[in-house]
């Protein structure tokens, strides 16, 4: 066999040959366009996290770790309906828990886009994963700068300590 092969090699035989073929360019590369999603997490003074996509403009928000742990038990959660227009500060939904029962404000203005209607049937979902699974509502942010006024991660951290 291998004598085979050589002497077709060296025969100049074109059934051993690599025949070169036209590869079309557009099949060798493919030009993605770079796209950057900017992902911010900013915190409020009354315990309301948002985390906004510049690319959707929208905010999804939720209540810090910080404000389920100071609440206990969540036995029922109020949402704004979708559609609804928020303002800033205004408030949005109330929490209530075995301790106390405590009011949700708007972190950001816009359009309220979805609701965690999970919440309804599951509150304590709020005490499980509050910032993940637990989030209130997603917001179509009206006025992106609003996001400056709020707090980053460590000043939110500095707040909490100083709550003490």
């Amino acid at each position: 066999m291998l004598a085979a092969l050589r002497h077709a090699s060296r025969s100049g035989s074109s059934a051993l040959r690599a025949t070169p073929r036209a590869i079309p360019f557009a099949r060798t590369f493919r030009h993605t366009p770079f796209v950057r999603t900017l992902i911010t997490k900013k915190y409020t003074e009354d315990h309301e996290a948002v985390v906004y996509d510049d690319q959707t403009q929208i905010g999804t928000v939720s209540i810090t770790d910080y404000a389920q742990s100071s609440l206990g038990d969540v036995v029922y959660v109020e949402l704004p309906q979708t559609g609804t227009e928020v303002v800033q500060g205004d408030q949005i939904g109330a929490v209530e828990s075995v301790k106390a029962a405590s009011d949700i404000f708007a972190p950001v203005s816009g359009t309220v886009e979805e609701i965690n209607g999970t919440l309804h049937d599951q509150p304590g979902l709020l005490n499980k994963s509050p910032e993940e699974k637990g989030w209130l509502c997603k917001v179509k942010l009206s006025d992106p700068s609003e996001l400056e006024k709020l707090m980053s991660e460590e000043e939110y951290k500095k707040h909490c300590e100083s709550d003490h």
